[in-house]
């Protein structure tokens, strides 16, 4: 193990950061906080057609919404060019690495005779041994990498285990571009080893990517960081991810509804686990998190699942922390924006009050933001088509009993505990059944036929706006 643990998150800015990528951010990040190392941010921005500073900034916005810091500052990958370049030129000197000028002409007609003989197709080293002297005029040559061509590489993994590669699989690739241009897989290597990355923690879908990544680092003489390929998400159904299991950004989790703490719990059970704990909170996570125990096999992702460790998630948090994240979430909800103007000392002072009842019925910020609902409503209040079932002449007449136990209260007596005697005095005396009486009420001072339990509704309204929204059913 390095004296210090160094990972780095590695994105590449032509898209949203979506749920695998902040996965993979996320088990890095735990790592380095576990073994008291950092965790770098480079954007692999060096294709230049695809990658967008919307891009850049959704990732930057992404991770700071998951609470998945970095240290130091973001680092880009194609303002290191120049430094690519001359490592390249640096293994061509070294006799590591040569330029080779086949034309596109040369490499079409390798790939078409290696289909026909049914091969893989692979670039034939015909320019391995040549002097660059015999070049075709003007001709701008590729750098590639002089693999080996006996044996086997091995990439010794911390997930995987030791995955071994012929090395006559792995051929001469292309490390410089003929127009000066690093690839990719030149430009990781180098900046892994310049930026002291210690641990390398990404999808195994790059499992292939570090076999020639280890030829590069054998190359130049540098030491192979400690690599560890993690599984896929895979929908449910087993199928590769798509945005219809949920391979969103993750700005689409917040718009749903999701908790930063919640989302992380789950994406942490997607392939590693500590016992048999479900539920965990980032300190537990980050003293737990080993990335020995990762499992090999893909992690399916599901929405229930992760809807219902929301709701928990949602329970076990401080009522005034809940109401924060709430407000501060209102503008990216479905007609968040409207609750948000409404929100004023005296709204928030409601909210806090009907927090306990509310959450309790929300798995997500968006049903919490609903159930809230009735509190912004506006007299009349428009009622829902069951809570209008509900009201029947019946149920009115029961409401106009109810209202006049409720009247009794006295201003500085109003609260749940007067309101659920006045109404369970009502009902005795009538000789109906409590619930006879709580759902036309709920209905009334609602408009719905589910709500926090009715009585705590009426503490949270309040005498005033109590009565009045049940006269006005009545009337």
């Amino acid at each position: 193990m390095p004296d210090k643990v160094v990972t780095r998150f590695a994105p590449s800015p032509t898209g949203y950061l979506h749920i695998g990528g902040a996965r993979t951010a996320l088990f890095n990040w735990l790592y380095a906080r576990r073994l008291g190392g950092k965790m770098l941010l480079r954007i692999e921005d060096t294709d230049r057609e695809r990658s967008t500073e919307d891009a850049t900034r959704a990732i930057l916005d992404g991770l700071r919404w998951l609470g998945l810091d970095w240290d130091g500052e973001p680092i880009s990958q194609f303002g290191r060019a120049e430094r690519h370049r001359e490592v390249a030129e640096e293994l061509v000197r070294a006799g590591k690495a040569y330029y080779c000028y086949a034309s596109p002409e040369e490499l079409n007609e390798m790939r078409e005779k290696a289909r026909a003989e049914g091969r893989p197709p692979r670039y034939d080293g015909r320019w391995r041994d040549r002097a660059p002297a015999e070049a075709p005029a003007g001709a701008k040559g590729a750098i590639r990498i002089k693999a080996p061509t006996e044996g086997e590489t091995i990439v010794h993994d911390r997930v995987q285990g030791d995955v071994r590669f012929p090395n006559k699989d792995l051929d001469d690739f292309i490390i410089l571009r003929s127009d000066g241009n690093p690839t990719y897989m030149h430009a990781v290597v180098v900046d892994d080893h310049d930026m002291g990355v210690t641990h390398i923690i990404r999808g195994d879908d790059h499992l292939t990517n570090a076999a020639r990544q280890t030829v590069i680092y054998n190359a130049m003489g540098w030491d192979v960081p400690i690599m560890a390929h993690i599984p896929l998400i895979h929908g449910a159904d087993g199928a590769k991810l798509s945005k219809r299991h949920g391979a969103l950004g993750v700005e689409a989790y917040r718009e749903m509804g999701y908790l930063p703490p919640a989302l992380l719990n789950y994406l942490a059970r997607l392939g590693w686990s500590h016992g048999d704990d479900e539920v965990m909170s980032i300190a537990q996570m980050t003293e737990w998190f080993n990335i020995d125990d990762v499992n090999k096999g893909a992690a399916r992702f599901d929405f229930a699942k992760l809807e219902a460790l929301n709701g928990i998630h949602m329970r076990h948090m401080a009522d005034e922390e809940l109401l924060e994240r709430l407000i501060e979430t209102l503008p990216f909800l479905p007609n968040g924006e409207q609750l948000a103007q409404k929100i004023d000392a005296h709204r928030r002072a409601q909210l806090l009050a009907a927090m306990p009842g509310l959450k309790e019925r929300a798995k997500t910020l968006v049903e919490l933001a609903d159930g809230a609902g009735f509190l912004f409503a506006q007299r009349p209040l428009q009622l829902d088509e069951k809570a209008a079932a509900v009201l029947t002449d019946q149920a009115k007449a029961t409401l106009a009993g109810a209202l006049g136990r409720l009247r009794d209260i006295s201003p500085n007596d109003w609260n749940a505990a007067s309101a659920e005697a006045a109404i369970r005095a009502y009902a005795e005396d009538s000789g109906i059944k409590l619930g006879a009486t709580a759902q036309p009420l709920r209905a009334a001072l609602t408009g719905r036929t589910t709500s926090p339990g009715v009585f705590d509704v009426l503490a949270v309204l309040g005498r005033e706006e109590s009565l009045a929204r049940i006269s006005d059913q009545i009337d």
